[in-house]
């Protein structure tokens, strides 16, 4: 998960001051005290961190908080409300040209995931925004550059415009926009150079495409890995081509979330996506607010349910519902399931954003078995069509044959019949609950 460290280190902090029913300014001293002490950790920048503890400081001393009813849930209230504010306040959306199309360059250094990137974004536009891009090969340096871009063209079925290593990059940025025009194509994507450091020669270049192509938005790519290194790349590029946004590249990694959290303080330019893995679809809006409360163990509920409404097919979900009613929900149906929760990303980080996991029996610190999730599927695969529509049917020989086939042992094929009927009767309760409320909503898929 992103900011992992950060997130125990803090989570442990407040959790100390929460429950108390009076707060003194000795008790929040200590807790700016151990919050500075995990942003300095987590490789925050040291002007940073230390504007944002005096905020802190100023808010929770105050009256807003003494005079509550629950000064300790006041406190936590002012740390989340700070820490959005350092990230942005609240999600930048992406421009859109009144005169199609819209041009976007892509910067940053070499190896920071930037042609990844290109390809994730215009998946994300066609996507999530009926749109229809056009990714344009400006790295003439990298040959390897040029045919990733196309190979990303081709899985995504999108045009890729290339003009080879020969041709210099401001044409072919011009040329592509002529192009984009001619075809519809309503986004231009550049794809351009990157060094090993920043120099001259790229910052010359970059600033000739920026001149030539007029972008409606330059979004610097960062390795959030990178730490502060990040930050100092940042001010860099902002200062010499105002950049108009950050996208940041493996959130999902073992980071220490200094990047994140300092950015947007130190070039005023706000974080518009994250990159969230490696898939071409593990691309989403950086969301300030929802990031505070994934880092403070709040959970973020909102992203879960957009995961949930993008990937769970509706027709599927309301045919599931009947079958959960009637409980005529079968191992086929259960497959399916895992497949669409699956989908929707890595489990530990759908946990992470259900409000209060980490702090449930059983599941704080505790790593999802993705094996065991293997071994279940096995189980089920093992089965033949007729045992699956009809796990009744079990016997002794055929659990034996299962066993045997999914390379595991007959107490475990037991332990998943008997999971499976008690979540089926767990199921029909719940959705007779639901029946008969106002207003459409939708069933997350179940495990």
């Amino acid at each position: 998960m992103a900011f992992e460290g950060l997130a125990d280190r803090l989570q442990s902090t407040i959790k100390k001051i929460t429950g108390k029913g009076k707060v003194s300014e000795q008790d929040v001293k200590e807790m700016a005290r151990e919050v500075r002490l995990a942003l300095l950790e987590a490789d925050v920048n040291f002007r940073v961190v230390k504007d944002l503890i005096n905020r802190i400081k100023e808010r929770a001393v105050g009256q807003e908080v003494m005079d509550s009813l629950t000064p300790g849930q006041q406190v936590i209230k002012v740390v989340k409300d700070e820490l959005t504010n350092l990230m942005g306040k609240e999600q930048s959306k992406i421009a859109v040209s009144d005169r199609p199309p819209t041009v976007i360059m892509m910067v940053g250094l070499q190896g920071a995931g930037k042609t990844t990137t290109t390809g994730k974004l215009a998946n994300h536009l066609r996507k999530n925004h009926n749109r229809n891009p056009m990714l344009v090969a400006c790295d003439v340096y990298r040959p390897a550059a040029i045919n990733q871009l196309e190979t990303l063209g081709k899985q995504l079925n999108m045009p890729v415009f290339s003009m080879g290593t020969e041709t210099n990059p401001v044409e072919i940025a011009e040329k592509a926009i002529e192009k984009a025009k001619e075809d519809h194509n309503d986004y231009v994507i550049i794809d351009t150079a990157g060094r090993l450091h920043i120099d001259n020669d790229l910052m010359d270049e970059l600033g000739k495409i920026k001149e030539t192509t007029s972008p409606d938005e330059i979004f610097l790519v960062v390795d959030s890995m990178t730490g502060q290194d990040a930050v100092n790349v940042a001010e860099s590029f902002n200062d010499q081509l105002d950049i108009s946004g950050v996208v940041l590249t493996k959130l999902d990694g073992d980071t220490r979330g200094g990047a994140a959290l300092s950015i947007k303080a130190v070039t005023d330019k706000p974080i518009k996506f994250a990159g969230m893995g490696e898939k071409l679809d593990e691309f989403e809006p950086f969301h300030p607010d929802r990031m505070a409360s994934r880092i403070l163990g709040m959970g973020d509920v909102l992203t879960l349910i957009e995961k949930a409404q993008t990937d769970v097919n509706e027709k599927q979900a309301k045919e599931l519902e009947e079958k959960m009613r009637t409980m005529s929900f079968t191992f086929d149906d259960f497959l399916d399931q895992m497949d669409q929760v699956k989908s929707m990303g890595p489990l530990d980080e759908l946990m992470a954003m259900i409000p209060g996991a980490n702090k449930m029996k059983g599941l704080k610190n505790a790593q999802i078995d993705e094996h065991q999730i293997g071994q279940i599927e096995a189980i089920i695969k093992s089965m033949t069509k007729h045992e699956r529509q009809n796990p009744n049917v079990m016997n002794a020989s055929r659990k034996k044959r299962i066993a045997k086939g999914s390379g595991t042992n007959v107490s475990q094929v037991n332990r998943l019949l008997k999971q499976f009927n008690e979540m089926k009767k767990m199921m029909k309760q719940m959705t007779n609950m639901q029946k008969g409320k106002k207003g459409k909503g939708f069933n997350l898929p179940f495990m």
